[in-house]
């Protein structure tokens, strides 16, 4: 549903950049890393609480009482003063799931200079490339660490590239990447028997940001401005009505990167608007960083259309403020939210009327992270992409596909600190209310509360954590929950 202004503005996105890759802590020498994890928890009156099943990468069970161990295996070779090359096999076992064992990561990765090209499921690859702290916010709107890695072919780069030509003042990044959903054995033991969606789903996302910053850092201020798209497309529909296998030529894909409409094979809808699902974020901060304090604004614009790209959904987005210090170590770092998706460009959405007689841009009822074909949603084995705030299907019951709260309101606080010099904290507090969806509104606001302690103890190469977590209220039900984790990692230097 993105068309128009999609097309030039996307046209510039076609670059590489993202974020770090974790196994490279030694880059100096060839290494192989490896970790190992046992993770469990208990909760009362249901499933498990908000904030201990939300941002891990999809890996803690929604379902009460439940429990993991993981391995992973990495290993990073030097090629050249310039090249290098690395890859990384994590596998989970864990209760309850439809299936017990699975692979969360699996991919090999090249890298020149600041350019890295990954192949396979990666956590850090995709979902670092934004304005807000993976580890503390509440949740990236674009593409954040809620749900498990897609397989993909990601091309990025892990932190901003100076442009020589405008001097040491402006740096980009970005990157551009392919993948494809394999929940599909998943959604068949989750749906009923009414519910039709595309299985097999292709995705591209792409993103493009420039930051305004002084190289040297003697001025204090920068600024950051992006832009992220998201796109399903592809894969075969259940529905008869939609004909089986969707449009997935090169010509389709080329339409879909530029947000173009599609051809005839394609449905009356993705004639009309744009092919595929389509999802995004303009992202702007700006930052303070002076001695022993940052801090960071920033604001995250959702759209689903070209109505949200022109702002006819006024400010419907993510806000927020991230402060960062070294002066008190009980308090290192601190993080206030506020998402806001109510606007939605107003009620209603006119795919077809009389713009003769009824001027106007015509949209409306915006639904984010829903699609009228893609009635999976922005979602991966049924997690947000995005925000879990915008609560996951995997939370519908009787088997329902999408979101049905895309219509919320939340504010949220992180914080995070050291207690002693091996004990530190994490502490994660919201308050949300649901309206629902545009098209099924909540007969009632539907509100909760959620809270989230963590403590870490750490020493040498082993962490152990505990977990206290807690939701209040009609929204999500009210529940405890207590989780313990064991975890080592280590470094091998090959010679």
């Amino acid at each position: 549903m993105i068309n128009g202004i999609m097309k030039h503005i996307l046209l510039y996105c076609i670059i590489p950049a993202a974020f770090t890759f974790s196994v490279h802590a030694q880059k100096e020498a060839n290494h192989l890393c490896y970790g190992f994890e046992t993770f469990g928890s208990v909760s009362t009156n249901g499933p498990t609480p908000f904030w201990m099943v939300s941002n891990q990468h999809g890996v803690v069970p929604l379902a009460a009482n439940n429990g993991y161990l993981r391995a992973d295996i990495g290993y990073y070779h030097l090629l050249g003063s310039d090249f290098s090359w690395s890859t990384k096999a994590d596998l989970v076992a864990i209760t309850p799931r439809y299936r017990n064992f699975y692979v969360q990561q699996l991919y090999t990765e090249l890298a020149y200079k600041d350019i890295r090209l990954s192949i396979g499921s990666q956590e850090t690859g995709r979902y670092m490339q934004t304005v807000t702290d993976p580890f503390l916010s509440s949740g990236d709107l674009g593409l954040s660490v809620n749900a498990r890695p897609i397989p993909e072919i990601n091309l990025y780069s892990p932190g901003f590239i100076a442009l020589p030509w405008v001097g040491n003042w402006v740096q980009a990044k970005g990157n551009f990447a392919v993948g494809r959903s394999f929940d599909t054995d998943y959604l068949n033991s989750f749906i009923n028997e009414k519910q039709h969606y595309i299985q097999h789903t292709l995705w591209h996302h792409k993103s493009l940001y420039f930051q305004l910053k002084d190289a040297q850092n003697d001025f204090p201020v920068s600024f950051t401005v992006g832009l992220r798209h998201a796109v399903q497309w592809g894969g075969e529909a259940t529905d008869p009505a939609l004909k089986g296998q969707q449009p997935h030529s090169l010509m389709d894909f080329i339409r879909v990167v530029l947000s173009q409409s599609g051809h005839d094979g394609a449905t009356m809808s993705d004639q009309i608007n744009a092919l595929g699902a389509h999802h995004g974020t303009y992202d702007f901060r700006l930052s303070y960083e002076k001695n022993d304090w940052t801090v960071h604004g920033y604001y995250q614009h959702l759209f689903g259309d070209a109505s949200g790209m022109e702002f006819k959904n006024a400010l419907d987005g993510l806000k927020g403020i991230r402060i960062e210090t070294s002066n008190f170590p009980w308090l290192q770092k601190i993080v206030f939210e506020h998402l806001y998706t109510l606007n939605q460009s107003g009620p209603f959405h006119f795919i077809q009327y009389d713009h003769d007689t009824y001027p106007g841009y015509g949209g409306g009822g915006d639904n984010y992270y829903n699609n009228q074909e893609y009635t999976t949603g922005f979602s991966y084995f049924n997690r947000s992409l995005g925000s879990p705030f915008m609560i996951s299907p995997e939370y519908n019951q009787a088997g329902k596909l999408g979101f049905t709260h895309s219509r919320v309101q939340a504010w949220y606080l992180g914080a995070k600190g050291a207690i002693c010099r091996n004990v530190s904290y994490r502490f994660l507090l919201s308050t949300m209310e649901s309206f629902g969806t545009p098209y099924a509104p909540a007969p009632q606001k539907l509100t909760s509360t959620s809270f989230k302690t963590d403590f870490f103890y750490s020493h040498k190469d082993w962490t152990f954590t505990t977990s206290v977590a807690a939701d209040k209220g009609s929204l999500l039900g009210n529940h405890w929950g207590f989780g313990l984790s064991v975890a080592k990692r280590g470094i091998l230097v090959i010679k």
